[in-house]
């Protein structure tokens, strides 16, 4: 049977303190909604990636990302810096 349950993980990185982002949150069922529910409070974009969260779920919370994860996590910088223009040049 396959496992519907939602998902969801937070990354936060400070590139001036950080070496790599950081797991700051993961969670499935009701915790993962309170995780989207409060990136959305905050104007933080979402993205879905089910076999990133696959991986990042097995990470202990404030562990950086592993090297393996690096390309990944990039694409997902990408995508937030690409929305934040967007919304940048709509105000």
């Amino acid at each position: 049977m396959k496992n519907d349950l939602k998902r969801a993980a937070a990354l936060k990185y400070q590139p001036e303190k950080d070496s790599a982002p950081r797991l700051v949150a993961k969670g499935s069922g009701w915790l993962a909604e309170k995780i989207i529910q409060t990136a959305r409070e905050h104007n933080i974009p979402l993205r879905e990636d089910q076999h990133l969260i696959e991986i990042l779920s097995n990470l202990d919370c404030y562990e950086e990302i592993p090297p393996s994860l690096y390309k990944a996590v990039a694409e997902i910088l990408v995508f937030i810096y690409k929305m934040n223009n967007k919304v940048l040049t709509a105000l």
